[in-house]
């Protein structure tokens, strides 16, 4: 699976009812494939993927793949705390023509290691697609520990981990020790370069909707050799990543393409909008402007 260095979890666009805006969806493609988007992992947790039906996935699916025309690979999140419900999640995907798939690590029902092996083993039987593991505790409540994913990466279609569990540690194991061609994304934006020090291929971001060709530039230098600059650029966006979640995951990210003038509109409950009159973004935001310079 080559996702690029940089893959964006892409947020969902919608209307002022609620519905989802297609028109909004387009425009905001065309702007993630212009500013350092590698790939675009559809319906994942920042696409608000719960707050989706089945309906709605699949009509966001084909729609985002009409409009990429091939341009970049389109990955679909698949996953749920229910195989049988991912597998039929998967096969829609596979049907309308996706390029991979993303699943998460079971939520809620908290299985254990076996049952997580079982889990992932038994979807990748059910399709052709290359697979990009999601390992998050923080959401999931399980972590998914490097010795699973390693024995996981011997599956011949499981391709690729997004560690969204923040711990190098962790992701050094799984580097070292999986198949040789497995590769290791960080799903933190703040561990990006990192995580390219310890091996790593790259990142799923959600601060590549706004920096997106900042955050390219940073993995350039780094992979250049250009290490003092690569840590210079992450020294400047870092302050970024860290406010992009001071709330919950994509409150924050709809209101910063905002200010950038794309309109994703905004969130479903549970989840409720970000407070304007916090203006604790908008003067990270503007002090990340006045670094602007360092990404020349």
């Amino acid at each position: 699976m080559e996702l690029g260095r940089i893959s964006t979890a892409m947020v969902t666009p919608f209307s002022s009812t609620g519905a989802i805006d297609f028109e909004k969806t387009a425009a905001l493609i065309e702007h993630l494939i212009a500013n350092g988007t590698d790939s675009l992992v559809v319906c994942g947790t920042t696409g608000e993927s719960p707050a989706l039906t089945a309906k709605e996935k699949e009509e966001l699916l084909s729609f985002t793949i009409e409009t990429v025309n091939k341009r970049i690979p389109v990955i679909a999140g698949t996953g749920s705390n229910a195989t049988a419900e991912s597998i039929e999640s998967t096969i829609t995907a596979e049907r309308v023509g996706v390029d991979g798939i993303m699943l998460v690590t079971p939520y809620y029902n908290k299985p254990d290691q076996q049952g997580l092996y079982a889990h992932f083993s038994t979807i990748a039987e059910k399709t052709s697609l290359p697979i990009l593991l999601y390992n998050i505790p923080g959401r999931s409540v399980i972590n998914m520990t490097p010795e699973t994913t390693i024995a996981l990466s011997k599956v011949k279609n499981i391709r690729a981990v997004k560690e969204a569990s923040g711990d190098l540690e962790q992701m050094a194991t799984i580097i070292a020790e999986a198949d040789p061609e497995f590769k290791v994304y960080s799903g933190d934006d703040s561990l990006t370069l990192p995580l390219l020090a310890i091996g790593g291929h790259g990142v799923v971001s959600v601060a590549s909707h706004v920096v997106g060709n900042e955050m390219q530039k940073m993995i350039t230098a780094f992979n250049e050799g250009r290490t003092k600059e690569a840590a210079r650029m992450h020294r400047a966006l870092l302050p970024l990543f860290k406010e992009l979640f001071t709330s919950p995951n994509p409150v924050p990210v709809k209101y910063a393409l905002q200010k950038n003038n794309i309109d994703t509109g905004g969130v479903r409950l549970p989840l409720i909008g970000y407070n304007e009159e916090n203006k604790a973004f908008d003067k990270v935001w503007e002090k990340f402007k006045n670094n602007e310079h360092i990404f020349v």
